[in-house]
């Protein structure tokens, strides 16, 4: 077995593979640019080395600079974690030729299952079903919308080497085919060093599963059952879990049947997954072959009770698999939410900065519930613009479907972030959702849920009766506190008023105290708490179920998060409610004279230019933030007064890019 590994990622897949080493006794080298000099994989690491600047291609894709960290420490093998270096052949041939053990599969597998176009090849050789499309290099935008039309719209556009949703476009007509092909380009080249592209049709209303396989160096191959991964935003996964509520188990053979046939058509070794598009009618057709460990493999780990990372080195180290298909079992549900530094209510825009607040749930088994919590960041440290925007994979497990999805929705309610935007609601939204807890998706759910963004979880009656009911509590003791603390009030006691008003949500409540609770409304609302003022959260036991919001004090009321939405609330007396008909409505309208950044980024192409007369839904603007890209659009009919920024420009929040007349 090896003594010391390198790791040649960042981030939490770092954080996870050092703990694996760590438990089988093996050192661990972590990797970093100058950007991550205090990240948490390099204080977690038993050594860490600095291999370049901040962006990717001047440190983590750089194989000479990770090949002088290997001398530099002795490491034996490599674990690429994921993206990366993860999926290139070179890097794999260079360490080989180096002598030191790539943790993960052959060259020749990365090769012909890394490049998307040669795998469908290679699929549709070995008689495993694959989506319709054209399979050859691209050369330009005019090509790819030949081929578009030849295929029938509407087809997915798609880097050969990709990943992640990275160089990913769906295209429903000839300018998106145009558009797409570009910016698929661009961002493949930037996260992959590789800018092929092909195009494929694009089945709708599909299903996202996909098949963990395991494979040895003596020929031995398993598969650890599936993982659903359909709720996606732009190609790229946001919740995934394990197994599929939509697979029978004659659907489940048949995919895991196929995807050992294609592993071993590649002498594939290593763990990797092969991805499929599942249809209504469980047809399944082959979409690529992740030859490197996924973002979602904790979920596997969960109901099979195999430690993938652990597996990956012990293959590597030549060591024969001890598992056998037959003693693979799926226990129970797992459930992850891939928590990103975005904000979902100004439509998922990219957020960096410094976490103030950064406090996860308790990690652990209790009552037959495991939480666990995969991150690379900690309180204080710092989100980049130079990376991934994700901060942490939440991962439950229960023994039912069900269960998992509760354990979920109060872990995500208990997960306190501050000092940057993030898509705790959202994901808590998700989990609420009755289509989602019918198992009812598919890829296109988040579209057709949220068709005009995300505005938080709707909030019934009953919920925001138990929302009033929470801050008339909080409103009380808040109070109660005041008055025992103040020299004003000394030798007096707070009595809580008979007459209170909750405004929230564009409704009123009137609140009162109850023996039991608080009625609200005349409806008594039973709560027991143990909240006083200045915790995070407040936890409730309600008549039927529990609640927990966090409680962040306004200048004028509060602010309770938690089931998916952020709701503002002024606790008051009907003589205050009074007055605020003579407030007038706050407006931040700058009169629509101007494009502001949304996103920290740096300017990829201007669309337009100064004198040019625009059409709502054009292109302005190209901005590249996390290694994606996202084009500003004209929000109405305009003339382009004057440019403000220049392609290359790295800009801030809500600098001034354009005016217009």
């Amino acid at each position: 077995m090896f003594k010391k590994i390198l790791i040649a990622n960042r981030g939490e897949i770092a954080c996870r593979v050092i703990r694996t080493a760590r438990a089988m006794g093996i050192k661990s080298v972590a990797v970093y640019s100058e950007a991550d000099a205090q990240a948490l994989h390099v204080q977690e690491a038993d050594e860490a080395v600095c291999i370049g600047g901040a962006a990717a291609s001047e440190s983590y894709l750089v194989i000479d600079k990770i090949l002088d960290a290997i001398k530099q420490t002795g490491a034996e093998a490599v674990h690429p974690g994921y993206g990366f270096l993860s999926e290139n052949k070179s890097f794999a041939e260079a360490l080989a030729k180096a002598g030191v053990a790539f943790i993960g599969p052959p060259a020749n597998a990365i090769e012909s299952m890394g490049d998307k176009i040669t795998s469908k090849k290679l699929a549709a050789e070995a008689g495993v079903s694959i989506v319709p499309g054209y399979m050859g290099e691209i050369g330009d935008a005019d090509e790819a919308v030949k081929i578009s039309n030849e295929i029938g719209y509407p087809v997915m556009i798609k880097a050969s080497a990709g990943g992640g949703g990275k160089g990913m476009r769906i295209a429903w007509n000839d300018e998106d085919a145009r558009q797409g092909f570009q910016s698929s380009k661009n961002e493949a080249a930037a996260s992959f060093g590789d800018d092929r592209i092909f195009i494929e049709k694009f089945i709708t209303q599909p299903r996202h599963i996909e098949i963990q396989v395991l494979g040895d160096k003596h020929g031995n191959t398993i598969y650890l059952g599936e993982r659903e991964c359909s709720i996606q935003r732009r190609n790229q996964k946001v919740i995934e879990e394990a197994p599929s509520p939509f697979l029978d188990e004659k659907t489940r053979k048949a995919m895991g049947a196929q995807a050992v046939k294609l592993s071993k058509a590649v002498d594939y070794c290593s763990a990797g997954t092969v991805e499929f598009i599942v249809d209504s009618d469980r047809n399944f057709y082959f979409l690529e072959m992740n030859t490197r460990l996924q973002v979602e493999h904790p979920v596997t780990e969960l109901i099979t009770g195999i430690d993938l990372v652990e597996q990956m080195i012990r293959i590597a180290a030549g060591a024969k698999l001890e598992i056998k298909q037959k003693d693979v079992s799926i226990n129970g549900w797992a459930m992850e939410s891939r928590l990103y530094a975005e904000d979902p209510y100004r439509g998922f825009l990219p957020s960096t900065g410094r976490l103030v607040r950064y406090r996860p749930p308790q990690e652990g088994t209790r009552g037959g519930v495991t939480i666990r919590n995969d991150t690379g960041v900690y309180e204080g440290g710092e989100i980049s613009l130079f990376y991934d925007p994700m901060i942490a994979k939440l991962v439950t497990h229960a023994p039912t479907r069900t269960g998992a999805i509760d354990a979920m929705s109060g872990a995500l309610d208990n997960f306190h972030i501050t000092g940057i935007r993030h898509n705790i609601d959202f994901l808590g939204a998700i989990m609420a959702h009755t289509r989602f807890r019918d198992g009812a998706i598919t890829t296109a759910f988040i579209d057709e849920e949220y068709p005009d963004g995300f505005a938080g979880a709707p909030a019934n009656a009953e919920r925001l009766r138990v929302l009033a009911a929470i801050a008339y509590v909080v409103h009380q003791k808040q109070m109660l506190r005041a008055a025992k603390t103040s020299q004003v009030m000394a030798g007096h006691r707070h009595h809580p008023s008979e007459a209170l008003i909750a405004l929230l949500a564009g409704e009123s409540f009137t609140l009162a105290p109850d023996k039991a609770g608080v009625l609200v409304d005349g409806v008594v609302v039973r709560l027991q708490t143990d909240w006083t003022p200045g915790d995070i959260f407040f936890h409730a036991a309600l008549e039927h179920g529990h609640s927990s919001v966090a409680v962040k004090n306004l200048v004028q009321g509060y602010r309770l998060t938690g089931g998916g939405t952020a709701i503002d609330i002024v606790v008051c007396t009907p003589e205050t409610q009074n007055l605020f008909d003579y407030m007038p409505e706050r407006t931040d309208d700058i009169g629509g004279a101007a494009l502001l950044c949304p996103m920290p980024g740096r300017v990829v192409s201007i669309e337009v230019a100064v004198g040019q007369n625009v059409k709502a839904g054009d292109a302005l603007v190209v901005v590249e933030a996390m290694k994606m890209e996202n084009i500003l659009r004209a929000e109405k009919d305009i003339t382009i007064a004057k440019i403000l920024c220049g392609v290359d420009d790295k800009l801030a929040v809500d600098d001034i890019m354009m005016e217009f007349e």
